[in-house]
């Protein structure tokens, strides 16, 4: 009875695993919640204040389709800024979050057939999307690389259909960090092969030393003419539920991205515009530096808390605010999964997290510490308890019905 399409994906995995969470927390136990990809932290004033003003003040009018003039003028300062080109009103759309921008760009560039080169572990979501386009997702595995592609890889999946290629630094869920010269290297395929990136740097704005963030476009400008930057402020700001993002891409883009958004959403939430919009004209960086330190301790403490898993090799956690296990020696080759880890920690331990099978990989596991101190610790160190205690043991023998 449904269309066709709806065989082609499912509910978020990530989405799934809050439920589950959320579903053991209402029967009454007492669970910590590591899989969240959003950051416990009050509002920054200067968004509270610009949402207060706008309410103050009746706004409650449609703005234009892309979004306020003013919030695209300063948006295409700051794209300016961070990647060392100029950037113009027309060439940025605002978004109801990160995902209507790829949503976006996927409806607007690919056609049915085209193939997306989207390297694995994954962001559940750009498969998805690539499949409600028509498109059909390749997937890069880049496990056995730090979580970053080779080129030997991209260009072994290359083939005549392929149309994009999806690049997401800091990545969900891995953390791993794109350097310079992968980034000049896959814009020079892009250059070659007529392709488009869809660059997602959501999480551009959390990166710890000694890596660094780049926009690829400002490693190889001459990409700029073919690629679709991503990013919002659910994370930098701690905004997730208001559903704020954008889009940078060249004019006749923008300007189908327009049409599609008119008929899809309109223009995004207006109080949340006005919100970030005071938030990027008056906030002077104290309340982004706040965040980045909580996370910056929160990692540290998070990663002396996992060095007692002395089986399992230590996460990076290079960027964003996720640990990403390895848990191939745990399963030790058996037909168990890290879904199978995932359902005995939230039984055994009270613990939820995120298995790696809803990134394309069976063997991972995303553990968010966005959360308060308190409970990262507590939710930490009964993660390490239990998987120490099972040790070798086969999984499914720890798991509780």
């Amino acid at each position: 009875m449904l269309a066709q399409r709806t065989s082609l994906f499912k509910s978020s995995g990530t989405a799934a695993a809050r439920a589950a969470a959320k579903a053991a927390a209402d029967a009454g136990r007492e669970i910590v919640d590591l899989t969240a990809g959003e950051i416990w932290a009050d509002l920054a004033p200067t968004v509270r204040d610009g949402a207060l003003a706008a309410i103050h003040h009746g706004v409650n009018r449609y703005t234009d389709t892309l979004g306020l003039a003013d919030l695209r003028e300063v948006l295409a300062r700051k794209v300016s800024r961070e990647t060392n080109q100029l950037w113009q009103a027309a060439e940025i759309a605002v978004t109801g979050g990160a995902k209507q921008a790829l949503f976006n760009a996927a409806m607007v560039l690919i056609d049915p057939g085209d193939e997306v080169i989207i390297p694995a572990p994954y962001w559940t979501t750009f498969p998805a999307q690539v499949l409600v386009a028509g498109g059909v997702p390749v997937h890069v595995d880049t496990r056995d690389n730090g979580h970053v592609p080779t080129i030997e890889a991209i260009e072994r999946a290359l083939t005549p259909r392929t149309r994009a290629i999806v690049i997401n630094t800091p990545a969900n869920p891995s953390g791993a960090v794109y350097g310079r010269d992968i980034l000049g290297a896959i814009a020079g395929i892009a250059q070659a092969r007529n392709l488009w990136v869809i660059f997602d740097e959501c999480y551009g704005a959390f990166v710890h030393p000694p890596h660094a963030h780049h926009a690829i476009v400002s490693v190889a400008p001459e990409v700029r003419s073919r690629t679709v930057i991503v990013n919002a402020f659910s994370k930098t700001l701690a905004l997730t539920g208001w559903r704020i993002g954008y889009m940078a891409a060249p004019k006749p883009v923008i300007e189908a991205v327009k049409a599609l958004q008119s008929h899809t959403t309109s223009n995004p939430n207006v109080i949340a515009q006005h919100a970030v919009l005071n938030h990027l004209r008056y906030g002077d960086g104290a309340y982004e530096a706040r965040l980045r330190q909580q996370l910056a301790t929160a990692r540290r403490q998070g990663l002396n808390i996992l060095s007692g898993l002395t089986a399992l090799p230590q996460p990076d956690a290079q960027g964003g605010f996720y640990f990403y296990l390895d848990l191939s020696a745990l399963l030790q080759g058996g037909s168990e999964t890290a879904d199978d880890v995932v359902n005995a920690l939230l039984a055994e331990a009270g613990v939820a997290t995120v298995s790696g099978t809803a990134f394309g990989d069976p063997t991972g596991l995303r553990l968010s510490y966005g959360l308060p101190a308190d409970m990262l610790d507590k939710g930490l160190t009964r993660l390490v308890e239990t998987l120490s205690r099972w040790g070798t043991r086969p999984v499914r023998t720890a798991r509780i019905a």
